[in-house]
């Protein structure tokens, strides 16, 4: 791969590389600065993401989608709200570790609204975060600006799921590769296992499992279906000749 076609990949990391270099030569002071800032963050999201990418995929595996569907899903009404609400206070955690988990709860079917309520709740009136601002600013305080912050987010759950489809939120999550093999490129996270299993099927690009075209005809379908098992994070589903998922 030329250099161009990585940065043309990666635009946005060039172009913080291009601000940070920037930065050094003009104000190298506060370059140090934000370059301490910058690893402090890298080494918290080190620590957080495994450990909600784990809870993602247990939540993928143990809860059924009728299960979400029916808790969260379009047909929840105003208690799929409240569970929403309940979830995202309850949370642990940074925001930007909702965001996986936000992203597997629209693919099994919840709908947007309750969605922008999780990460809402998430950001805003968690429980420790509420007892802290009771302890400062007082429980008077605290009480009325939760009140008006689920006023809010409920409200800006409602417009959000009028002006954005969830179909088009789910476009690029999973990748049909062929007739018989789904690899969902959100959840691959490039370990090779099964391009070691099944190199005549598998190949590993730009750290994404892809499977060659044509490949798995001449491959018996118990062992395609092993990759699928032995993937770590269930990225791969193999289709039976019925069109279902084996």
């Amino acid at each position: 791969m030329t250099i161009t076609k990585v940065l043309k990949k990666n635009k946005l990391m060039a172009l913080v590389a291009l601000i940070y270099v920037s930065i050094f030569i003009f104000m190298p002071d506060k370059a140090m600065e934000a370059m301490g800032n910058s690893v402090y963050y890298l080494v918290e999201m080190v620590q957080v993401l495994p450990i909600i990418f784990l809870l993602t995929v247990v939540i993928e595996a143990l809860v059924p989608k009728e299960m979400i569907t029916k808790r969260l899903g379009a047909k929840s009404g105003f208690l799929g709200n409240i569970l929403s609400l309940i979830l995202g206070s309850i949370s642990a955690g940074p925001i930007y570790a909702a965001f996986p988990i936000s992203k597997m709860l629209l693919t099994k079917g919840a709908r947007v609204s309750n969605v922008v309520i999780i990460l809402s709740s998430w950001a805003v009136i968690k429980l420790p975060m509420l007892a802290n601002e009771a302890k400062f600013l007082g429980v008077s305080f605290m009480g009325v600006r939760w009140v008006l912050t689920v006023i809010a987010i409920l409200i800006m759950a409602w417009i959000t799921e009028k002006l954005v489809s969830k179909k088009d939120m789910l476009i690029t999550s999973t990748e049909v590769t062929d007739k018989q093999i789904v690899i969902n490129h959100d959840y691959c996270i490039g370990c090779g296992i099964c391009a070691k299993m099944l190199p005549e099927v598998y190949e590993m690009t730009d750290q994404k499992a892809y499977v060659k075209a044509g490949g798995f005809k001449s491959v018996d379908d118990a062992m395609i279906q092993k990759t699928a098992e032995k993937c770590p994070v269930n990225a791969i589903n193999v289709k039976k000749k019925g069109g279902a998922v084996a």
